[in-house]
């Protein structure tokens, strides 16, 4: 697949997720191959163009990442052309609109999925950013904004039409959130109609799920949640797409995952060789690598940080496993990173020792 000039190796797709898919997560689901494309979280057109905004941090990306879209968010075509200027000059292969964002903070300032209501507003936007500049723009959206108005495929169109790249569709509607089940006779609907690639998106947990969806006429298939919960799902789905078994994940390899994500995270832009990392214009090159914590050894500064990501990432990560909600609980109580790792080596490998014996 290719979304303009950018050849994708797969069509499988890591779907932006705010406080989730941050660049560390990313390297790490790449590492495991079958991903043709990761995305970052979103980040405000108006913080990039400002350049004060703390969440511009979520733009950063590593060479390790490639190709790599920069999603941005926002309702005014020239900020968000400005802002695309932004992505393109910090060398994003692809820069992406955010039009299903369904959160309220969002969609209430004419961006995320409220732009579905504004058409001609929506049209302008991308037009305004393709002619900016060179890189390919596409656009994430939902299937509508409520079952009363699904204008995915009129929006869609639109949106070929103003200069987007690809579409990716999420089969559920704003008002639908992440409940209920996502539409992919809709999406198919659209694939079917628009020359550009579309990709689809909704309610893909396991691998098999991958697979029949990219059989459904779409030209790739993003998965949220799907990676959250298992990092290894776009390289089993390449498996079975390409007619092998997917590979066996044990459960020690699931936990080296968490503790390499924790080690990423704790030594983020230390001892990164020039132009590995790339950052947006006004970012400050935050005390990485500090671990600070009390004499009590309670986590203080970037180890609660990084404490509180592997805690985001376990409410997913441990669904399905055997004393995962035990698990969780002992991960949401850790006071410090030495009791984290106890935690992780407990569950993930004395555990699969004793189920072996």
């Amino acid at each position: 697949m290719k979304i303009g000039h950018v050849a994708l190796s797969s069509p499988f797709v890591v779907a932006p997720m705010a406080g989730m898919t941050d660049t560390a997560f990313r390297r790490l689901v790449k590492r495991q191959g079958g991903c043709g494309l990761v995305v970052t979280e979103m980040v405000s057109s108006e913080g990039l163009v400002r350049g004060i905004d703390r969440t511009l941090e979520y733009a950063e990306y590593t060479e390790e990442e490639r190709p790599v879209s920069i999603q941005i968010f926002g309702g005014d075509p020239a900020k968000m052309a400005a802002a695309a200027q932004i992505v393109e000059g910090m060398g994003a292969d692809i820069v992406d609109v955010n039009m299903g964002c369904p959160v309220p903070k969002i969609a209430r300032h004419s961006a995320g999925c409220s732009l579905m209501r504004e058409p001609e507003q929506a049209a302008a936007i991308i037009d305004a950013m393709a002619r900016a500049v060179k890189i390919p723009v596409t656009v994430k959206m939902r299937a509508g904004w409520n079952d009363r108005a699904r204008n995915a495929p009129e929006l869609a169109r639109r949106m070929q039409d103003a200069g987007a790249a690809a579409v990716a569709i999420h089969g559920r509607t704003a008002e639908q959130s992440y409940s209920g089940s996502a539409d992919w006779d809709l999406v198919e609907r659209v694939a079917a109609d628009l020359s550009v690639p579309v990709l689809g998106s909704g309610d893909c947990i396991e691998p098999a799920h991958v697979v029949e969806r990219l059989h459904r006429g779409v030209s790739g298939v993003l998965v949220g949640r799907g990676v959250l919960r298992n990092p290894w799902i776009l390289a089993q789905a390449s498996d079975l797409a390409a007619g092998v078994p997917p590979r066996d994940i044990t459960r020690e390899e699931r936990g080296t995952f968490l503790y390499d994500y924790l080690e990423l995270l704790l030594s983020e832009r230390v001892n990164e060789q020039e132009g590995f990392r790339h950052v947006a214009p006004g970012t400050a090159a935050p005390g990485a690598g500090r671990v600070l914590s009390d004499p009590a050894g309670v986590a203080r500064g970037r180890e609660r940080w990084v404490i509180n990501k592997i805690r985001a990432l376990s409410t997913w990560y441990s669904k399905g496993f055997d004393g995962g909600s035990h698990f969780r609980a002992r991960v949401n109580r850790a006071a410090s990173l030495a009791e984290l790792r106890e935690i992780i080596d407990e569950f993930f490998f004395a555990a699969a020792v004793s189920t072996t014996n």
